[in-house]
């Protein structure tokens, strides 16, 4: 993971933020001269200023002069997802901590319609925000459009689509799959199916490909496999469909929980019991199920993590730091009582 480099030896803003043994953030509002910064803390970041010969560059403190202290966490999809599926609550937490120990605002925006593009244009042209946490990519998408057309930073939460130049904070998700189908396998499961995601997002491509590509190394063919959107009701329409189409079906992983959610009650519908008949698997690891009367073997994806991380990142973008363009969480096998 190379950081980008700048292009002159003299010291940036994160170099004294090191230096002081501060956040990038607070470094910041010090050398701009801003208040509610503990004393001790503009005292530091004040020493290393003078040690290290750091001048704010001109460019920025002109940036820095229209800045409104506020970040943008947007969504690229409609309110009934955003509202009803729990990684969008766990992103929003985790950007919001973020924000908070900077003194930041948080903007929430949505753009699943059709003129996203346009609307997301005049969003950061307004200077309504100082950058933009991206969340959910969708590929070849308007808002993707837009956004390669700004200047304003943007730092993603996901890997960004293949024709965007953008920092991003990922999960190693082709490993996540790998460890659902090597528990799977171990478990003595044969006949398994996959519940997979939207084709146009690289997580869900990524998972059922990680997964698959396990199974394949074991030499056990996927026994079936069905597409869903990520929702509720796509998982239970994927979960009868399997059921008609596989004979003997013993295991289901579905790429994200709430798919996995409805293949459970489905299966409990079709008086199968799980895990004795069926074994369910899920990825993410969302708040709900890790309630004992839930019992998810799942995935666990640190969404709130990567999501400071990415807000974290984006901060220091704005104050003209250097960042990694890539950082890569590790999965965790979450086992429960469903598999």
């Amino acid at each position: 993971m190379s950081p980008r480099r700048s292009l002159s030896s003299a010291p940036t803003i994160r170099d004294v933020a090191r230096a002081a043994g501060v956040s990038t953030a607070t470094a910041s509002r010090v050398v701009r001269g801003e208040d509610k910064v503990r004393p001790e803390k503009v005292a530091a970041v004040e020493r290393a200023v003078l040690e290290l010969g750091y001048v704010p560059n001109s460019a920025a403190r002109g940036l820095v002069e229209r800045r409104v202290s506020a970040v943008a966490l947007v969504f690229p999809e409609r309110e009934g997802r955003v509202f009803t599926d729990p990684f969008f609550g766990a992103a929003v937490s985790g950007v919001s901590s973020a924000l908070d120990d900077a003194g930041l605002q948080l903007l929430l925006v949505m753009t699943g319609s059709d003129d996203s593009g346009e609307r997301m244009r005049r969003f950061v042209r307004g200077n309504h925000c100082d950058g933009i946490v991206l969340a959910s990519q969708h590929e070849e998408s308007m808002l993707d459009m837009a956004l390669a057309e700004l200047m304003a930073p943007v730092v993603s939460i996901g890997k960004p689509p293949r024709q965007r130049d953008m920092p991003y904070v990922d999960l190693d998700n082709p490993g996540g799959g790998q460890l659902a189908a090597e528990h799977l396998l171990e478990s003595g499961r044969k006949r398994i199916a996959l519940i997979g995601g939207p084709h146009d997002m690289a997580a869900a491509r990524e998972r059922a490909a990680g997964f698959e590509a396990e199974l394949a190394r074991h030499g056990v063919t996927l026994a079936g496999r069905v597409d869903g959107d990520y929702s509720y009701a796509s998982g239970a329409r994927a979960f009868d469909r399997l059921v008609e189409d596989v004979v003997d079906l013993d295991a289901v992983f579905a790429v994200n929980d709430l798919m996995a959610f409805a293949a459970i009650q489905r299966a409990k519908a079709q008086g199968l019991s799980v895990p004795g008949d069926l074994a369910v698997m899920g990825f993410d690891d969302i708040d709900v199920a890790r309630a004992e009367a839930a019992g998810l073997t799942t995935v666990h994806n640190p969404v709130r993590t990567m999501s400071a991380q990415a807000t974290r990142t984006l901060l220091t973008l704005i104050d003209g730091g250097e960042v990694a363009e890539r950082m890569i969480a590790e999965p965790r096998l979450v086992l429960r009582t469903t598999a």
